[in-house]
């Protein structure tokens, strides 16, 4: 027999935007259950980067000082290396933010923390190894989710469903909402690698010899990615591993040996880049907001703050009227009117950089950074304002939700 329960607000997914919205709402005092499929956070190669716009959301909210305890490495700037050419792509030191700098910290424990303080409130729930399954429906109206858990199926009856569930939303394909794919020409091949401390580092990667490598620090190990055509990876791994390590010791001739760490393709996790974005994010009981409702590029390293501005728009905007359980569609419309823009402009950008990428892609021996790159990085003011574009991202958000002292735990 299937068990029911209920809650004001059903979060498929426990990700940046379901974990962030699962708290905003819990502390503004409104029931909410999030569903995480998984047992817990900890799965590699996921985006780690918190930009400043994140940074400054922590801060409003008085969780700064506690966050940056977590382990995290800061980067001021970012650049990257055509051929021997190095530049610096975007100068962060001048932002109007409290934090000038992006942050680099393992997705799970950036969610740990932000699960740790939903905790504080009595209205929060996280449910693990909680997997959506489906939808409840009732005339129309999205009414909840049916659910796999460890004892069995339940069904979670809502006031409104978020769908936080990614780039692969089981919320957005039960509901039938109709997706704009914008193709991608790129897939990017992840794994580990081990780091010296006077290892050269460029965070937007470098490019030589037809090859494309993004290295991110980690401390003692680079978390690293190969960029190449779309579906090419069958290609890669039928030329076998050591011809694989030698596309990596042409693009990065500094990592020598230690691409014998290389021992097997299961060391090696495939993402296949998607840029799409839903035609309406909402239907009557239903909300999806981050890789839901518009999968990013890893371009750029933006898809976790703007998963996290989804969240925060929404408890913006819902918040109260989920504490009266009286959501209607037109403030869901004000989410994706709110969002959809944003979205938008930065999948543009993405898919010029991608369009950009395949000049470089398979390009035989050394190459010499094009007379455009140069020129361009010589005008006056663009390492600011590209450092505005990817900190702070196109209409940055800003806490508007009040805390209510009723939703926190007595024991706290």
């Amino acid at each position: 027999m299937q068990s029911r329960e209920k809650t004001t607000c059903c979060i498929a997914g426990g990700g940046p935007a379901g974990v962030m919205l699962g708290y905003l709402l819990a502390r503004a005092g409104v029931s909410v259950m999030v569903l995480e499929k998984h047992k817990d956070f900890f799965r590699d190669f996921r985006g780690d980067t918190i930009h400043p716009s994140t940074l400054q959301l922590m801060y409003e909210l008085g969780l700064l000082e506690e966050f940056l305890k977590l382990p995290h490495q800061e980067m001021p700037r970012i650049g990257g290396k055509v051929g021997d050419f190095a530049f610096t792509g975007a100068d962060f030191s001048h932002l109007p933010t409290k934090c000038r700098f992006i942050a680099l910290m393992p997705q799970w424990d950036f969610l740990d923390f932000l699960a740790s303080q939903g905790r504080k409130f009595k209205t929060f729930d996280l449910r693990l190894e909680h997997e959506v399954i489906g939808l409840l429906e009732e005339n129309d109206h999205i009414a909840g989710v049916r659910a796999q858990t460890p004892e069995g199926i339940t069904e979670i009856e809502a006031d409104l469903v978020v769908g936080c569930d990614g780039r692969q939303s089981i919320v957005r394909e039960a509901a039938q909402l109709a997706v704009i794919d914008l193709g991608a020409p790129i897939d990017v091949l992840w794994f580990r690698i081990s780091r010296k401390a006077d290892d050269p580092y460029q965070s937007l990667g470098r490019i030589d010899h037809g090859q494309m490598l993004v290295t991110i620090d980690r401390g003692d190990y680079f978390q690293a990615g190969l960029i190449v055509r779309k579906g090419a990876f069958d290609a890669v791994k039928a030329a076998g591993l050591p011809a694989f390590r030698e596309l990596l010791l042409l693009v990065a001739p500094f990592l020598h040996e230690r691409v014998e760490e290389i021992q097997n393709w299961e060391q090696i996790k495939l993402l296949s880049v998607q840029i799409n974005r839903l035609e309406q994010w909402y239907k009557s009981g239903l909300l999806c907001i981050g890789d839901a409702a518009h999968a990013m590029s890893p371009a750029g390293g933006v898809g976790v703050n703007l998963a996290v501005q989804d969240a925060v728009a929404a408890a913006n905007i819902l918040a109260r009227a989920l504490r009266e359980h009286h959501v209607t569609n037109a403030l869901l419309a004000q989410v994706q009117e709110r969002r959809e823009f944003p979205a938008r402009v930065i999948q543009a950008v993405q898919a010029r950089i991608h369009n950009a990428s395949l000049n470089f892609l398979g390009h035989p021996g050394k190459i010499n950074p094009p007379w455009q790159l140069r020129t361009v990085l010589r005008i006056p003011g663009l390492q600011r304002m590209i450092a505005r574009v990817i900190g702070l991202g196109v209409r940055p958000e800003h806490i508007h939700t009040d805390m209510e002292p009723k939703a926190l735990r007595s024991e706290m």
